[in-house]
């Protein structure tokens, strides 16, 4: 991603820690990042792409860390509750994650079309962000796939491919669940680990 895109979306970011969205003035951000008013426009086209630019970002940044939890621990119970637990902490410590994967989006926040928008920028990134963005049923099924793919063993039968799809997804949806709802005495790796106990694709 260009310096002066990057430049802008985190001062966005910044921005929106400090006040609701409402009130975010393009030409304070272009100054915060350094860059002219003109430039951000020709990146983002207007303040409803800089949203949705921030919100892909963001949202990119999340399942990037969920890649990241499935291969910090060598057992699969082990690598699903990291990812659990990233869940959690991803959404505890950024807005817009918390929003995306509950659907719950407070005033303060943008909050985008999740359907496509008519785009006609130059620039690639911009166009993907005026794409469809992740509905929390999307990221339910981003999330349990990528977690299949990292633990799928070669050979395995169709059955034993299924339990580990329906492993991975309740997984997922637990660590949603300790978003809205924080786990108690355990956290939620404990509360992951007494879920897949019974579990024999995921050992």
């Amino acid at each position: 991603m260009p310096a002066a895109r990057e430049s802008l979306l985190d001062a966005a970011h910044t921005a929106l820690g400090r006040r609701p969205w409402s009130t975010v003035r393009m030409v304070d951000v272009a100054a915060a990042a350094g860059v002219s008013r003109q430039t951000l426009y020709n990146e983002f086209g207007s303040k409803d792409g800089l949203a949705r630019a921030l919100v892909r970002r963001e949202a990119d940044a999340y399942l990037a860390g969920v890649e990241r939890a499935l291969v910090s621990r060598s057992e699969p119970r082990e690598r699903l509750a990291a990812a659990a637990e990233w869940t959690v902490s991803a959404a505890r410590g950024n807005a817009l994650v918390r929003a995306m994967l509950t659907g719950c989006w407070a005033e303060r926040l943008p909050s985008p079309t999740l359907s496509a928008v008519p785009s006609s920028s130059a620039v690639p990134a911009q166009r993907r962000a005026d794409g469809p963005l992740p509905s929390p049923g999307d990221f339910v099924g981003l999330v349990r796939d990528r977690a299949v793919a990292s633990l799928a063993v070669p050979g395995a039968s169709k059955s034993e491919a299924s339990e580990l799809a329906r492993a991975c997804e309740l997984v997922v949806r637990l660590g949603v669940s300790c978003v809205l709802a924080p786990a108690g005495e355990g956290g939620t790796a404990g509360m992951v680990r007494d879920a897949l106990t019974t579990v024999r694709s995921v050992s």
